[in-house]
């Protein structure tokens, strides 16, 4: 397991931003056995810790040499973006442009006439953008995202393409499925949704890491995680629960 994954792993339980406890239920509807607020990442120290995370993804797989712009959705994606690219400036000496979207296209001032929904304005001719965002569910907000992109590149006359997603931590686990009062169904089995996004838009998806590795080092390493609001190594039954859930609901990749 790289170095990063693991300081993230660490990162992770020190913060509390991986978090096991009772009752928990996702945004789906279904219920989860733990959970993982990136949100807590809210220092300058974490921010930049955050950061160094991604670059050292990026780093690893080869994905910096081939990117120009580290476009991060708004609002938490914004922060990664500019996270990333001071990381990949001071410990890789790679100067790279940032980039963050706006919800709306800016009527004033400098957008009075460029009309831009992106704030720097650093696409160019030829441009390869990578995308950063915290987490992947449904894969929305990346196809909004690449559909920005396209309109931009249209508005300006240039081509640009994007080379990649990043994401912080992959869940690892398939869709909801409903029933038809819109309430979904304990262990039915959706889609892939990161699998279903790379084969519809040729975009590759990659993590700084996935759920399984992280337990499985925390586990191994009996570092002290948030179990129902106490700070401890992660037990058998803990660990036999989680393994379970991925057993019911987990993504093959």
């Amino acid at each position: 397991m790289e170095t990063y994954k693991q300081r993230l792993a660490q990162v992770l339980a020190e913060t509390g931003a991986l978090f096991f406890a009772r009752d928990l239920v996702l945004k789906d509807g279904r219920p989860t056995p733990y959970f993982v607020n990136m949100a807590m990442f809210k220092t300058g120290r974490l921010s930049l810790e955050l950061g160094s995370f991604f670059a050292g993804m990026m780093m690893s797989k080869g994905l910096a040499e081939h990117t120009d712009i580290i476009l991060g959705p708004s609002y938490k994606g914004s922060a990664i973006a500019l996270a990333a690219a001071i990381s990949l400036w001071q410990e890789y000496g790679r100067d790279m442009l940032f980039e963050y979207d706006r919800k709306e296209a800016k009527t004033h001032g400098e957008g009075s006439v460029s009309g831009s929904i992106f704030v720097n304005r650093s696409f160019f001719d030829g441009c390869r953008v990578f995308i950063v965002d915290d987490v992947a569910t449904s894969m929305g907000t990346k196809y909004d995202l690449l559909e920005k992109v396209e309109k931009q590149a249209f508005a300006l006359g240039i081509n640009c393409r994007v080379t990649g997603i990043g994401i912080g931590v992959d869940r690892e686990q398939v869709t909801a499925v409903y029933d038809e009062s819109g309430k979904a169904i304990p262990g039915k089995r959706g889609k892939d949704a990161i699998r279903d996004f790379v084969e519809k838009s040729g975009v590759p998806v990659y993590a700084v890491a996935g759920i399984r590795e992280i337990v499985e080092f925390l586990y191994r390493e009996k570092v002290p995680v948030l179990i129902n609001g106490e700070k401890r190594p992660i037990d058998e039954q803990t660990k036999r629960i989680f393994d379970s859930y991925l057993e019911m609901y987990g993504a093959s990749r």
